[in-house]
């Protein structure tokens, strides 16, 4: 075995590398969390579009006022 006794007596770098890693792993699971809940968020939106009627899919689209139509003719 080792004479180094790393849980009790350690090296400041290796304390750093653990405390990097600590916090690396906290980042990645905050991270998750967003992502997770995002994907809530489209699953409730998804959820409540089932129960529309089918006749609020087929609607017009309400940009239709936005577009300009412009007819050219080539000579």
């Amino acid at each position: 075995m080792s004479e180094d006794n790393f849980y009790t007596e350690q090296h400041p770098v290796i304390r750093l590398r653990i405390w990097v890693l600590g916090q690396m792993i906290w980042g990645g699971f905050l991270a998750a969390i967003v992502v997770f809940a995002i994907g809530a968020v489209l699953a409730a939106i998804w959820v409540v579009s089932m129960f529309l009627p089918p006749e609020s899919k087929q609607a017009p689209s309400p940009y239709g006022a936005l577009e300009l139509v412009q007819i050219v003719q080539v000579v």
